[in-house]
């Protein structure tokens, strides 16, 4: 899944390497890089969410708090 304001966030990053951000530009680049670092840790938190740990048996030895925060929806966005 792409997310939308990383191509901006590369433009900036591009523009701030060869010619410089003006201060509208650093904060717009500030604001879109909290977005990102917000919905990447989204995504990790749904993938933990979904997580099952199971031993060479196959027997489920997931970690009893991942199992309670699963089934009290902390991980889910």
């Amino acid at each position: 899944m792409m997310i939308k304001s990383l191509t901006r966030i590369n433009e900036l990053a591009k523009k701030q390497r060869e010619q410089g951000l003006t201060d509208i530009e650093k904060e717009e680049q500030h604001v879109l890089r909290q977005e990102y670092l917000r919905e990447i840790r989204g995504q990790v938190l749904h993938t933990f969410s979904r997580l099952t740990v199971v031993d060479a048996e196959g027997n489920d030895v997931t970690p009893e708090k991942l199992k309670n925060d699963k089934e009290n929806g902390f991980l889910i966005e």
